[in-house]
């Protein structure tokens, strides 16, 4: 039985000063093996978040089955208002767990990253002047490698084949490379090419770097309005992320880019000193910022079709590719090293 009237019905939602959203999955079970340092970790992570973002910033945390330790934790930092939003669920998955955390709301922006990530000062105003200089950008990551150029960025080289705007440069922060590759046991990640030059797009006042990483990385929330995905069958990798986060972008004909200089740290599984000694060196946010989404016109099926199936081979097969970078500005003596 029901009696009276609903007094929420038919009320249209108020207006949000909030305008990017933070999506975490945090998947800790145990505190063993792998997971021995995982709680330090998503600490430096979520005290870094919350440093480094300004109070436009709406955050939101999936517990992606984690234990009782963690959903405790979780649990205060909603009562304490330090986050917005806490998802408890099984464990089903790294994009599951995205997935409940970005539909239901209505963002600008939104930034999704692994709980393994420190933010640096600086790293939405560095995004948000990516964005501004080049409309047709559609995920940001703050942390530049020089190893993305061949990966979901055919709409690059289809805009911009002729264009002296895209040319290699200079590393901006080689020892932020060599991190990385330390982050994830790969010394030897980059090679001293690969430290030295780097595939850079160009706008008067701004460079950025061709292509994207998936640990962190800030989209224009439009690129999901017209996924189909709804579930994914694996629990981490598989063709998931390259599906949900990677496709969608270059179906629009959008660029996957990353800021020039670097704005994050991946900080992997194990606890070392420099980590908290970095968090102790952020400045807390101060400013306020405004955001507004750049026109892009979308891809049809066609020019889809044509750019990333029919030009995408074309262009990102090796043998032309060297040719074409070498056009671009890399050394000729780099270039059998650089790929």
């Amino acid at each position: 039985m029901r009696i009276g009237f609903n007094p929420h019905k038919d009320k249209l939602e108020t207006s949000s000063d909030y305008f990017h959203q933070i999506i975490v999955p945090v998947y800790i079970p145990n505190f063993e093996g792998y997971f021995k340092d995982s709680f330090k970790i998503l600490q430096l992570c979520l005290e870094s978040i919350f440093k480094t973002s300004h109070s436009q910033t709406f955050i939101t945390i999936v517990n992606n089955g984690s234990c009782v330790e963690i959903k405790n934790y979780l649990d205060q930092l909603l009562i304490q208002k330090r986050i917005h939003e806490l998802i408890h669920t099984q464990n089903i998955g790294k994009l599951n767990a995205i997935l409940k955390g970005l539909y239901g709301s209505n963002f600008k922006l939104v930034t999704i990253t692994d709980a393994d990530v420190l933010f640096l000062n600086n790293w939405q105003k560095e995004t948000y002047t990516v964005f501004e200089n080049f409309p047709k950008a559609g995920v940001i990551c703050p942390t530049p490698s020089s190893k993305s150029l061949r990966t979901y960025t055919s709409t690059i080289y289809w805009d911009l084949f002729f264009s002296n705007k895209l040319k290699f440069q200079p590393v901006k922060n080689p020892e932020a490379l060599l991190k990385f590759a330390e982050s994830i046991d790969y010394e030897n990640f980059y090679n001293q090419f690969q430290l030295q030059k780097i595939f850079t797009v160009n706008a008067p006042n701004c460079k950025a770097v061709v292509g994207a990483g998936h640990f962190v990385s800030t989209y224009k929330t439009e690129i999901f309005n017209d996924i189909n995905i709804r579930f994914s069958n694996y629990k981490l990798g598989g063709d998931s992320e390259g599906k949900f986060l990677d496709e969608p972008v270059v179906k629009l004909g959008l660029w996957r880019l990353s800021t020039y200089d670097n704005f994050a740290y991946h900080l992997g599984n194990v606890q070392e000193d420099w980590m908290d000694k970095q968090l102790n060196l952020l400045a807390s946010e101060q400013n306020s910022y405004n955001f507004e989404s750049n026109y892009f016109k979308k891809h049809s099926k066609i020019s889809n079709f044509i750019v990333n199936k029919i030009f995408s081979k074309f262009i990102l097969n090796k043998k032309i590719f060297k040719q074409f970078i070498v056009w671009k500005g890399l050394p000729k003596d780099a270039v059998n090293k650089y790929l």
